[in-house]
C-alpha cells in the first residue's frame, strides 16, 4: 500500500510532495512521491499523522458517561463506579470497550492502554476486552490490573498469587499478537497491597513488560500512604524497588520537588491524564517540572466517566492550557511538545515502535482534512492540530496498515447497532443514580 497525501507528518516537519509506503503492518518508506502508481491511494486535501495512542483508559467506564458528573472523586467511585460496575456482565464489560474503542478510532487514536479491574476471579473478561479490541481493529495494551484492597468489590479483588498467575497466563497467551500487549498493572498505592505491588513489578521483570500503576491522583491518597506506611506515594513505591524504567505511575498529581526529581532520577514514566484531573477537580500535575527532570510522558484519556470524551488530541490541548495558567506562563508547553506527548512519547513509554511516520515503525496513521474550518486560517499547521482542530477533522484511519476509518465512518463495527445496544443496557441508569 502506499499512500499519497498532501502533507504529512515526519521528523523533519510536515512534508509535501511524499508517499509513505506500508508493506506487512509496517511503514516501510517515506520518500518522494514522483509519478503516482495504479495502487496509490491518493489523499488529496488531507494530511497525514501519526495514530495518537491513549496511555491510559478504563474503557467499560464509557457505559457510565454522565452519572458522575459534578462530583467529586469519593462521590464518583463510591455512588457511581462501584454500584454501576457491578451491573456489567462479560457481554455488558465487551459493550463498554466497543463503544469506547469506536470513540477512540473516529477521533484518531490508534493505540489505547486498558486499564482493566473487572476481573471476577479470572481471566475471561479480559478476554472479552480483547476480542472487541480486534472487532474494533485498535491496537490494544491491556494493562491487567492486580487490586486487593478490601473496601472494593469483589469482583475487582483477588490473592496476590492468583492475580500474578492470572497476569502472567494473559502475556503468555497473547505474546506473539501484534495488535495486543499484556502488563501487569497493580491498582494504586491505595487499591493494591506492597505484596501485590511487589508480585506486579516481579511480573513485568520475568516478562520483560512496562508496569502500570495509578500514583498520587487525590491528595488524599499521599495523605493516607503516608500514614500508613510512612512515606508519600512516589517514595514509598522507591522503597519497595518498583520505581524504575519499567514503571508508568498514571496521574501523578500531588509530587512534591524531591519525588519529580525521584521519577526523573529512576527512568519512570508518566501517564498523564489533563482532562480527567480537572473533571474530577484533582489538581494539576507539575508536566513541565517533570519533563525537565527527565521523566518520560504519554497522553491519556482516563475513563469514560471521568473526563467524557476519548481523544488524545483534546487531551494535548488540555495538557498545554492547563500549564500555561498553572504557570502564568503562554509558553509553558508548546504545540510541538504536546503533539509529540500524544504520539511518539506515548507509544515510546509502552514500548511500541509507533507514535511517528518512519521507516520501521508500525503503520497506524491517521489523515485529517486540510478544508475543514477548524483549520483555516492556517499559518502554522501544527499548531492548529493541537489548538484548533475539530475531532470531525479526522477523516481516516490505519492501524497495522489496516484502514479502519474511511470517510469519517468506521468500517470495523456497525455503530447503529452498538449504539442500540448501548441505550438498551443503560436504560434506566440515570434515574436509578
Amino acid at each position: 500500500m502506499r499512500l499519497v497525501p498532501e502533507l504529512v507528518w515526519t521528523d523533519a516537519g510536515w512534508r509535501s510532495g511524499h508517499a509513505v509506503d506500508v508493506e506487512g503492518g509496517r511503514i516501510t518508506a517515506v520518500e518522494p512521491a514522483g509519478r503516482l502508481g495504479q495502487g496509490d491511494l491518493t489523499l488529496a486535501g488531507r494530511a497525514l499523522l501519526p495514530g495518537t495512542v491513549n496511555a491510559h483508559c478504563h474503557t467499560f467506564q464509557s457505559l457510565l458517561r454522565g452519572l458522575g458528573d459534578d462530583l467529586d472523586f469519593m462521590g464518583w467511585r463510591d455512588r457511581v463506579l462501584y454500584p454501576f460496575s457491578e451491573r456489567l456482565d462479560r457481554r455488558g464489560i465487551a459493550l463498554g470497550a466497543e463503544l469506547a474503542f469506536a470513540e477512540m478510532l473516529l477521533h484518531g487514536a490508534t493505540t489505547c492502554v486498558d486499564f482493566f479491574y473487572l476481573q471476577d476471579h479470572g481471566n475471561a473478561n479480559a478476554e472479552a476486552v480483547i476480542a472487541a479490541a480486534g472487532r474494533a481493529g485498535i491496537r490494544l495494551v491491556l494493562a491487567r490490573a492486580m487490586y486487593d484492597w478490601e473496601g472494593a468489590p469483589a469482583r475487582y479483588r483477588e490473592p496476590v498469587a492468583d492475580a500474578a498467575a492470572r497476569t502472567r497466563e494473559l502475556i503468555a497467551a497473547h505474546r506473539h499478537d501484534p495488535m495486543v500487549s499484556v502488563q501487569p498493572a497493580p491498582h494504586s498505592p491505595h487499591g493494591a497491597s506492597s505484596a501485590m505491588i511487589r508480585a506486579g513489578w516481579e511480573v513485568a521483570e520475568a516478562e520483560d513488560t512496562r508496569l502500570h500503576i495509578h500514583v498520587a491522583e487525590g491528595r488524599y491518597e499521599g495523605e493516607r500512604t503516608l500514614r500508613e506506611h510512612g512515606a508519600t506515594p512516589i517514595r514509598y513505591l522507591d522503597r519497595l524497588g518498583v520505581l524504575g524504567p519499567r514503571m508508568i505511575g498514571v496521574h501523578c498529581v500531588w509530587l512534591d520537588d524531591e519525588e519529580i526529581a525521584l521519577m526523573g532520577a529512576r527512568g519512570a514514566a508518566l501517564a498523564y491524564c489533563p482532562a480527567s484531573n480537572m473533571f474530577l477537580g484533582d489538581g494539576i500535575t507539575r508536566l513541565p517540572e517533570l519533563l525537565r527532570a527527565g521523566v518520560r510522558v504519554g497522553l491519556g484519556t482516563d475513563g469514560g466517566c471521568t473526563n467524557n470524551r476519548l481523544s488524545v488530541f483534546e487531551e494535548m490541548r488540555m495538557a498545554s492550557l492547563l500549564q500555561r495558567v498553572r504557570l502564568l506562563d503562554g509558553a509553558a508547553l508548546s504545540a510541538e511538545r504536546a503533539l509529540a506527548l500524544g504520539t511518539a512519547s506515548g507509544a515510546e513509554i509502552l514500548g511500541l515502535p509507533a507514535g511517528a511516520i518512519a521507516p520501521g515503525r508500525l503503520a497506524d496513521l491517521v489523515a485529517v482534512d486540510l478544508t475543514h474550518p477548524s483549520l483555516h486560517p492556517r499559518s502554522d499547521l501544527t499548531k492548529s492540530v493541537v489548538y484548533a482542530m475539530s475531532s470531525q477533522a479526522v477523516t481516516d484511519v490505519w492501524v497495522h496498515g489496516r484502514r479502519v476509518v474511511e470517510g469519517a465512518r468506521l468500517l470495523t463495527l456497525d455503530l447503529g447497532e452498538l449504539l442500540a445496544e448501548v441505550r438498551a443496557l443503560t436504560r434506566g441508569w440515570a434515574s436509578a443514580g
